[in-house]
């Protein structure tokens, strides 16, 4: 099974979650409405699968070919396999959410229960 890690300044291990797929989630900080994203964990990077959006408004466009469904938005964003995913994080919003297999916790808390506006990096874990 793949595994995520969990990085701190770019490079030093907070966590390992063993999975291969899970989801991110935050509040937009300007429109507060949720937007959740699926990952797949692959040995050659981070893979975004699908993207939700409970609505639109300030830099929250959602593509042409988005499905309405639920009262949001799904759509697969054109974005390439990423080798890691960078996330900064602010006291002044709510922390982006992860979940793994339907178990769901504050990034920070995942972190180690690190401080607001520590950055973290996601990426795939080495053998």
């Amino acid at each position: 099974m793949s595994a995520l890690c969990l990085l701190l300044a770019g490079h030093v291990l907070a966590a390992r979650l063993e999975t291969d797929r899970f989801t991110l989630s935050w509040v937009h900080s300007i429109e507060k409405i949720e937007w959740q994203e699926d990952w797949q964990v692959t040995a050659d990077g981070l893979e975004i699968v699908e993207a939700r959006v409970a609505g639109s408004g300030a830099g929250m466009d959602v593509p042409a070919d988005a499905r309405r469904i639920d009262g949001g938005w799904t759509y697969r964003p054109a974005l390439p396999r990423q080798r890691e995913v960078h996330l900064a994080r602010s006291g002044l919003v709510p922390d982006y959410r992860l979940c793994v297999g339907g178990n769901c916790a504050p990034l920070g808390r995942l972190a180690g229960g690190i401080a607001d506006g520590v950055a973290v990096t996601l990426a795939p874990c080495g053998p």
